[in-house]
């Protein structure tokens, strides 16, 4: 059953949108306890990242089907770390202030960038490490994987700095509230073309490659890469569609924290 692209893809779907969902309970449950919850809670995550590391040099000379969905895996436990450890404010940037309403455009780049620059170094020495064990590998669909989720994820932080009509923060913790007076609605950008342009055409190839390679190993690992590639041109076509994308997660959450009812009394005038 595993051998079926059709089942990798559902596989790769129900990963993603699992794992995102457990990413941010963690990231909200340790939002409501403070900076200490945070720093445990991307601690605590550290067996995973391990975790993934290893499966990842383990899988590289495995061709079959265990080696194949066991790099995918092994790559998005590692990049699920990464976003822990930011999302918790562990590692972000030097940055902590929210943007001015008005500066020029370089300095608002250079803000940006602040916010996010040990986050961004971490990612690249990350790729930068898979690339270097596994470009000659036998099976890299571990690298693969998370070559797409680099620069899908660079294409959505660039396509936010540069606007689009729509940003949603309903998740984001507390720790990075200064982030989004770095981005910009806008109606588009020169950017969005291309961005959607390059992921089809990535999915286009992963499917090409899905129905010409012999084994149904080789054909389950670019069924997931495509997938996944498919998934980053979903997300980027939901910062301009207004579609609620925000409902896939928040039953998995708990419920906001009930705003404390103001009970001082009115001031001598009654405003």
């Amino acid at each position: 059953m595993l051998a079926n692209p059709w089942i990798a893809a559902l596989v790769a779907l129900f990963v993603w949108w699992f794992s995102t969902g457990a990413i941010l309970a963690a990231v909200k449950w340790s939002d409501r306890h403070g900076r200490r919850a945070r720093f445990w809670c991307a601690l605590a995550g550290l067996p995973v990242l391990g975790l993934g590391i290893w499966g990842y040099s383990v899988t590289l000379d495995q061709t079959g089907l265990g080696g194949v969905y066991g790099g995918f895996l092994a790559a998005l436990a590692i990049w699920g770390w990464i976003e822990l450890a930011f999302l918790t404010g562990m590692i972000t940037g030097p940055n902590v202030h929210p943007c001015p309403a008005i500066v020029p455009e370089w300095e608002r780049f250079v803000r940006a960038w602040g916010t996010i620059a040990h986050h961004e170094v971490l990612l690249v020495t990350a790729l930068v490490s898979l690339i270097w064990t596994g470009h000659d590998a036998e099976n890299t669909t571990g690298l693969w994987t998370f070559v797409v989720l680099f620069f899908a994820r660079i294409s959505a932080k660039l396509n936010l700095f540069l606007g689009v009509p729509k940003i949603n923060t309903e998740f984001l913790p507390g720790a990075l509230s200064h982030l989004p007076s770095h981005f910009r609605n806008a109606r588009l950008n020169w950017l969005f073309p291309l961005s959607i342009t390059a992921l089809s055409f990535a999915a286009a190839c992963w499917l090409e490659r899905l129905y010409s390679v012999p084994g149904p190993a080789a054909s389950v690992g670019f069924a997931l890469l495509a997938a996944l590639t498919l998934l980053a041109l979903l997300e980027h076509w939901l910062m301009v569609l207004p579609l609620p994308d925000e409902k896939l997660w928040r039953w998995m959450l708990p419920a906001p924290e009930p705003k404390q009812k103001d009970l001082r009394p009115e001031d001598a005038h009654g405003l």
